[in-house]
């Protein structure tokens, strides 16, 4: 089998996002697991029942999972915003534990000619040089315990995404848990026009939990997975908030929100509160809104704000602003392209809008074309067909696009880093 064959057959794509890990060969969609690891206490409960790990990840977590307090303490989320610190040694090894879990999922066990994957892993388009380095020996490291590695690179997310939809100018806002990325990429991402935000599924989950003990359900507010599930199930974007909010409490019965919990009893019903469904939505896009100050008054997280240099970007500005302000930092000649294809990416954007709610509800697309049209700047933005998969996607079409030959290079940043050769 040619070089290029082979390639095109273990190609591997690895999303290492705040909330989800995403992972695996060729295929219509990735493997996905949460972000996340338990560290089992030595008690003599699990010396009896002959418990010998001390670290576990993926559906295994669950049945791990004791008190409220036990989860503070023994579970770890490693890609706060995206970024791992140098000396978090727990975190680096909830991530390297999820690598190894990716790899023993999918090696191929009966094929002989199988000599390890070609991986690109997607990281934050923030992430600092010695994260790069971190993630190399790691997969070198695994490859040396699995052989799964014949070679591994490793790319911004919001390029990714924009290789996906097979674009070469566009400015790509890619949504996740821990923050929302902004990039315009001309060929390759520009890099002094980067601008970070630091929101965006975590604070959709907070102000989740604040209207849950509004309603009365204050104990299940710090069930992190809970909240989120409400969440996705009940919030919703709305086009102007001041009008959804008005015609929600005009008309409860049509705006009811509730939801039960599946595999539960548990039931979730807002009742006269259920107006607060597009709060949900609106703090991704307008965390400066009026109404949320109360709620920051009460002590839910001010999204912290963003330096670039000597510029300080608040981070409650209106995500619409944050893109002209990204865009502004490019060659003027250049903005227009850049206006003209506006992708948006990441879970944090795949809100939908069930039909009845079309007047005053809108997907993610539509709330940044408003948001420009307030600017007066016209825009054509648009939502990726799959937006929680396209970083995959993207990195699975670069394993295969790479050339062989092309080494990795610290000054480009870009190039396989391989066995025989780096590791």
């Amino acid at each position: 089998m040619s070089i290029n064959a082979y390639r095109r057959k273990y190609a591997y794509g690895e999303d290492y996002g705040t909330s989800y890990f995403k992972f695996g060969p060729v295929a219509e969609e990735p493997y996905m697991i949460e972000n996340r690891g338990y560290f089992i206490p030595d008690t003599i409960i699990t010396r009896v029942a002959g418990v010998t790990k001390t670290l576990v990840v993926g559906p295994e977590v669950t049945q791990y999972l004791g008190s409220k307090e036990d989860a503070a303490k023994y579970l770890v989320y490693p890609m706060r915003d995206g970024i791992v610190r140098r000396g978090d040694t727990r975190a680096w090894q909830v991530l390297k534990e999820l690598t190894r879990y990716g790899f023993e999922q999918t090696m191929p066990q009966e094929a002989k000619d199988f000599e390890g994957f070609y991986v690109t892993a997607a990281l934050s388009a923030i992430a600092p040089k010695y994260m790069y380095e971190e993630f190399f020996q790691m997969h070198a490291d695994l490859d040396e315990e699995l052989g799964a590695v014949k070679a591994v690179t490793i790319i911004p997310q919001p390029l990714a995404v924009a290789i996906a939809q097979k674009a070469v100018t566009c400015t790509v806002v890619e949504s996740g848990h821990g923050n929302t990325q902004i990039t315009p990429i001309s060929q390759y991402p520009i890099r002094g026009a980067i601008v970070s935000l630091n929101r965006g599924g975590a604070e959709a989950d907070a102000i989740t939990g604040e209207i849950l003990k509004d309603a009365g359900y204050g104990d299940l507010a710090s069930e992190e997975k809970l909240v989120r599930m409400v969440k996705e199930n009940i919030g919703l974007i709305p086009r102007d908030l001041d009008e959804a909010i008005r015609k929600a409490k005009e008309n409860p019965e049509k705006f009811k929100a509730h939801y039960k919990v599946p595999g539960t009893l548990t039931e979730i019903d807002l009742e006269e509160n259920s107006w607060m469904r597009f709060l949900i939505g609106e703090i991704i896009f307008n965390p400066e809104h009026e109404i949320f100050q109360s709620y920051y008054r009460r002590g839910l997280p001010r999204p912290r704000d963003t330096v670039i240099g000597d510029e300080k970007i608040p981070g409650t500005i209106k995500l619409g602003h944050a893109i002209a302000i990204s865009v502004g930092k490019t060659s003027v000649e250049l903005q227009p392209y850049l206006y003209k294809r506006i992708i948006l990416s990441g879970g944090n954007f795949a809100w939908k809008v069930p039909p009845e709610f079309e007047d005053v509800a809108c997907d993610a697309a539509t709330k940044i074309y408003l948001q420009m049209k307030e600017l007066d700047l016209e825009v054509r933005a648009e939502l990726t067909s799959d937006p929680a998969y396209s970083v995959w996607k993207g990195a699975i079409v670069y394993s295969i696009a790479l050339p062989d030959d092309y080494l990795w290079d610290w000054n480009r940043m870009e190039g396989w880093y391989k066995r025989g050769v780096h590791y």
